[in-house]
């Protein structure tokens, strides 16, 4: 039992703090790359958007992109409409500008079969991969394109914040907590050019590397496996933040990350030929531990059980008890529509997503896959995101500056 108890131990510790760490070690004996950043450089982009009935923010989501602090002759923006049966096609027929290309999936196929269609028939140079329901202020492209003035950068990933509104629950609440953390490690992958997945609402490519997507596949997720692979540099643009409404279901919330992982499970099975060095180090101690964070949870808490002699296990057990008693009441809150702080909110979000994560690999072991899915409609937002997105643009926001430090 004392073996299972320290691998407990260890394993969580690795996770959340040993992982970083090694990041920041590695930037100090001289894995830190150095970049070239040009603000002028302004290549022609293709911006590309999957649309399934998305009639409540398509409309916003376009006049939005069109009007981005970018050169006009070389935006353009391509929206698949994957089978919608709402209003979506209407709207974006009723937008007369030449930059926006319509494409009808007459056959709901799935996001990543749409992004192949919309990628055969991009112009730009660049392509930006971004979501209906995503607020980007105008000034994020620039920011993203001024990376690829370094010919060794592939892909560049942006940032995101989760829009917060009266009575959030401890979903909405814990999903800001845990991006929090999030943004510390791509700040740390940065570092080292090696940034693991992207931000789906707000990343972009050369389209020189594009390949073909596979449609069980998360597209944030296999085209910087594949990118990295071929040796170039996925960087992180902390100015470059997306925003959109973080659901305050709790069953949402958990389909959400159960179709993530299942989707993430998979692909590093399908694609674990691409994980050598680096790379697959990273997935192994950010993505594959950190799915099975209930593993260890349930060790550490079955082995203290059986050593309660030792007071040093005994006051460990007592902080377990009081982290899954605040879980609970965490969601209590939530069943009663009632807003819990972080400290209620942190637990209960650590379980529920861990909970996904062993039913998302389960999933991708029976041979359950997420072609298309529906999306999570809480966090559907339309017009309220607007305040939200001009706040991000406010430099003070984030804590990370445009060069990438803290």
């Amino acid at each position: 039992m004392k073996v299972l108890f320290w691998i407990g131990v260890g394993w969580l510790v690795y996770v959340y703090v040993g992982y970083p760490l090694i990041l920041a070690v590695l930037a100090r004996i001289g894995r830190r790359i150095h970049p070239v950043i040009k603000d002028d450089y302004l290549p022609s982009v293709s911006v590309l958007v999957s649309a399934r009935n998305e009639e409540k923010d398509i409309g916003w989501k376009v006049a939005e992109t069109l009007a981005w602090d970018y050169p006009r002759d070389r935006l353009e923006v391509l929206v698949a409409s994957d089978a919608s049966d709402d209003r979506t096609d209407e709207i974006l027929q009723g937008i007369k500008d030449p930059r926006l290309k319509l494409v009808r999936m007459e056959k709901r196929s799935g996001k990543g079969v749409a992004l192949n269609r919309l990628a055969q028939l991009a112009q730009g140079e660049i392509l930006f991969f971004t979501d209906a329901n995503a607020r980007i202020p105008a000034h994020c492209l620039r920011r993203v394109a001024r990376h690829f003035a370094d010919e060794r950068v592939g892909c560049v990933t942006g940032d995101a914040d989760h829009l917060k509104g009266q009575g959030d629950s401890s979903v909405a609440k814990g999903t800001r907590a845990y991006w929090g953390y999030e943004t510390l490690v791509k700040y740390l992958e940065n570092q080292i050019g090696s940034v693991l997945v992207c931000v789906g609402r707000a990343f972009a490519t050369r389209r020189s590397n594009f390949e073909p997507l596979q449609a069980d596949l998360a597209n944030d997720l296999e085209l910087p496996m594949r990118i990295a692979h071929a040796g170039y540099w996925i960087r992180y643009e902390p100015e470059a933040r997306s925003v959109e409404g973080a659901t305050s279901s709790p069953s949402e919330e958990f389909a959400r990350q159960r179709r993530i992982v299942g989707q993430g499970a998979l692909a590093v099975w399908r694609l674990r030929s691409l994980l050598k060095g680096l790379r697959g180090w990273q997935f192994f101690s950010r993505k594959a531990l950190r799915w099975l964070t209930l593993v260890p949870l349930a060790l550490v808490l079955i082995s203290s059980l059986a050593f309660t002699d030792l007071s040093a296990v005994n006051a460990l057990l007592l902080v377990q008890l009081l982290f899954y008693g605040l879980a609970l009441a965490g969601g209590i809150l939530v069943l009663l529509g009632r807003s819990g702080g972080p400290v209620f909110s942190v637990p209960f979000y650590i379980l529920l997503i861990g909970a996904a994560g062993i039913t998302g690999i389960f999933d991708t072991c029976r041979g359950q896959r997420f072609n298309v899915w529906e999306i999570p409609t809480l966090s559907r937002r339309g017009g309220d995101l607007t305040a939200a997105a001009d706040g991000a643009q406010q430099m003070g926001r984030n804590p990370l500056r445009s060069d990438g430090r803290l």
